[in-house]
């Protein structure tokens, strides 16, 4: 069984932990990083997972998932350049960060893999895309999408394109939190108390996601069936529509990807 390190358990890597004991992993085959001791024993006590220091961690571990902050991934990183080689599988949780930087810092062939999760990894319906470094294989990612895939869905996508998987899910839960945000202030407005409107709105939203995920209906298609002629529905789109909510949707995910590559600027190959 392959021995996973969780290198930063921060909310995104205690889901993860949570969702790979949930899949049926034993809790002697996880284990984990933690700078602050209090922190540390409230996960060993909640899951039973030890705690480890960093080094220790990659000596003992197969495959270390990296989830620190980005501004933190430069002490870290010298931490692993003198315990990791070739047979240990580096996995980047780390936004804006690219496989090019674990490669120059690290011993020449670790294998590294790029992913981008998303925020509802908290209750195990994250979407994470990965891409391979220029020493992992087939065998890695798949390595990495079963690990993934206990607190989700996992799609390969070439490194390329990390920036716009970035704007589009990593981003994507806010978007949406926004959006149900600005619907639950409409319901207000309209004369409905608070609580009425949050569970109208938050159960359309999870029944509008469920006919997305099980019917393999085109968006355009669902919309069509609530779209009665001179109803209501086409009254409400033709004020997004007139208000420019599409052509600001899309703006701001191409703004999100811009502020992505930026991040990673710093770090791209000299």
């Amino acid at each position: 069984m392959t021995t996973v390190a969780v290198l930063g358990a921060g909310k995104i890597g205690e889901a993860l932990l949570s969702g790979l004991l949930h899949a049926g992993r034993s809790a002697d085959d996880l284990l984990f990083t933690e700078r602050h001791a209090e922190r540390a024993a409230e996960l060993t006590a909640t899951y039973g997972i030890r705690s480890a220091d960093v080094p220790t961690a990659a000596k003992t571990a197969d495959v270390l998932v990296v989830a620190v902050k980005p501004q933190d991934i430069d002490p870290l990183l010298d931490d692993l350049a003198g315990v990791v080689g070739p047979e240990t599988l580096v996995v980047s949780l780390c936004a804006g960060l690219p496989t090019a930087l674990f490669e120059r810092r690290l011993p020449h062939g670790v294998p590294v893999v790029r992913v981008m999760p998303n925020t509802p990894m908290l209750v195990g319906e994250a979407m994470s895309a990965i891409s391979p470094g220029r020493h992992a294989g087939p065998e890695h990612l798949a390595i990495v999408e079963e690990l993934l895939s206990a607190v989700g869905k996992v799609a390969r996508v070439p490194e390329s394109q990390q920036d716009a998987v970035t704007a589009l899910s990593g981003s994507g839960p806010a978007y949406f939190f926004f959006l149900v945000e600005a619907m639950i202030d409409a319901g207000i407005l309209l004369g409905l108390p608070r609580a009425v409107a949050e569970k109208l709105i938050v159960q359309s939203a999870v029944g509008a996601a469920a006919m997305l995920a099980e019917t393999g209906e085109h968006p355009v298609t669902l919309r069509e069936a609530v779209t009665s002629p001179a109803g209501t529905t086409i009254m409400a789109i033709r004020e997004l529509e007139r208000h420019g909510v599409r052509a600001a949707l899309l703006a701001a995910i191409e703004a999100a990807r811009d502020r992505s590559r930026e991040l990673g600027q710093p770090h791209d190959a000299d």
